[in-house]
């Protein structure tokens, strides 16, 4: 007797929520031609089908092969009451420590962007009072010990009028890195500013705002034309040799035929150490988006960046560790005569799997450990240019035969980031679980960028859901007590 099959392979399961009520919502991982979907089903409100992955190769690669081992913080913050992802700050559940922690100084902005996650402008006007900067700070210490990265976002950080005193108080704990995430007018228009910032380097950084060439794009995701603003930013930091990130924000179908054009922009500034590029991320203000034409999967980007860069080919992409799911990244090490990928040096892929083939020659276990872990080390968010040069250094000195600088500084260093965070439609509990980039808060808390922007930045509506879930609890287990928070 022959039997129906169903028209897909059953990779796994998990848990989602529901993209209209954001209640919790039972999801399946499942292969169909050639992409990856999680299907989800909520009782109140039906099935939804997402498309998470279109290379299902990648994605196993990305669950079974670059997989380590969770680091954790100092201490957790919050208790295990309702369940990811209504727990956040961080719970005793959450797989990884901040790699990355955001300090969001305040709400005004001098750009009303059409897309800003933080739904920040000209029209909101609060600035964070330094003394609740200083319990953020002190939030991120408390967790992390010694901060690898921590980074002053808003709004626009630069219009804060104590960002020096703010400066100070980061420099004064035991913060290693700070990045300034700015859209690039003050460092534009104030070259005193820029060389006050540079005063702090080499332990400062500045994420800039950077997501197209044309001007109809600036226009779409900002609402004016910035390319003269960031032309002359520019100018001003490879004058002052202030260490950049250029971050360009990714829609479907806008810019994303403009990766390979901005990588190699970007590899002609001599400050610009690297490009990050954030598909959108459907929270906060978002117009003219739909997510089911215009979501970008990090698989997608990948194959973008070996289609539209002269430099790195799919194999130079690959997974980040602490979050393979959402984070995928290329290394490059630039000299005066040229710049090579470093996959060229190695392939993580096969020194992870743990195959005799790598560029490692001698069978030493010893040393192939020490190669892997060094490897991991270095395919992390959790780095400034400074301490990518130091990885990169280490990890040149265990590989035989390589041809590399002797002395890696960090203008040595350029890398592609691709960071995706995941919203109501594609979220995915494991992966949330993984979330290296955290929202520091003024009671203690450490938020997960994606539950932050989902759940945590409208306390009422959080509440309205954990109150239905207690009820739940309640009539499936009339004996559990939740207290009110």
């Amino acid at each position: 007797m022959s039997r129906k099959i169903r028209p897909y392979l059953f990779y796994d399961t998990t848990t989602s929520v529901c993209s209209q009520c954001l209640h919790p919502a039972e999801a399946k991982i499942v292969f169909k031609d050639g992409k990856v979907y999680m299907d989800k089903w909520c009782g109140a409100h039906g099935a939804e089908r997402v498309l998470v992955s279109d290379d299902v190769e990648y994605y196993r690669l990305c669950r079974e092969v670059f997989v380590k081992h969770p680091e954790m913080p100092q201490q957790f913050n919050t208790k295990m009451e309702y369940g990811c992802p209504y727990d956040c700050g961080l719970c005793p559940d959450h797989m990884q420590h901040s790699c990355l922690s955001v300090v969001e100084i305040t709400d005004n902005c001098n750009l009303n962007c059409p897309v800003c996650y933080a739904e920040s402008g000209t029209h909101r006007e609060r600035h964070k009072p330094l003394e609740e900067v200083l319990r953020m700070l002190d939030a991120v210490v408390a967790n992390e010990g010694e901060a690898d990265v921590m980074q002053l976002s808003g709004g626009e950080p630069t219009l804060h009028p104590q960002f020096w005193e703010i400066m100070e108080a980061a420099k004064a704990r035991p913060i290693r890195h700070v990045m300034v995430n700015t859209n690039g007018i003050v460092l534009a228009q104030d070259k005193a500013f820029v060389r006050r910032l540079a005063s702090y380097a080499p332990g400062v950084e500045v994420y800039l705002q950077f997501d197209s060439l044309r001007a109809e794009v600036h226009r779409q995701l900002r609402g004016a034309d910035l390319r003269r603003i960031r032309q002359q930013a520019l100018e001003n930091l490879n004058e002052a040799g202030l260490s950049t990130t250029l971050v360009v924000t990714l829609k479907k179908g806008l810019n994303d035929d403009e990766i390979g054009s901005i990588i190699d922009f970007a590899l002609a500034q001599p400050c610009v150490r690297g490009v990050t590029l954030q598909p959108i991320q459907d929270a906060g203000r978002v117009e003219n988006y739909d997510p089911r034409v215009h979501r970008l999967t990090v698989s997608e980007i990948r194959r973008k960046v070996a289609e539209q860069s002269n430099l790195f080919t799919l194999q130079d992409v690959v997974p980040v560790p602490c979050n393979p799911d959402t984070l995928a990244m290329a290394y490059a090490i630039k000299t005066p005569e040229r710049t090579v990928p470093l996959t060229r040096y190695l392939d993580p892929q096969t020194l992870v799997e743990g195959s005799g083939n790598t560029i490692v020659f001698e069978r030493d276990e010893t040393l192939r450990s020490t190669v892997k872990d060094q490897v991991f080390k270095l395919f992390s968010t959790n780095h400034s240019p400074e301490s990518q040069a130091n990885c990169l250094s280490e990890l040149m000195c265990c590989l035989p035969l390589v041809s590399a600088p002797s002395e890696l500084k960090y203008d040595n260093v350029f890398r592609v980031l691709i960071v995706q965070f995941m919203d109501a439609y594609s979220l995915d509990v494991r992966a949330l679980k993984k979330s290296c980039i955290h929202f520091a808060q003024p009671d203690g808390k450490l938020v997960p960028f994606e539950s932050f922007n989902l759940l945590y930045r409208d306390s009422r509506r959080l509440e309205a859901i954990r109150s239905s879930i207690a009820g739940q609890f309640a009539q499936r287990l009339p004996g559990r007590v939740i207290l009110a928070r």
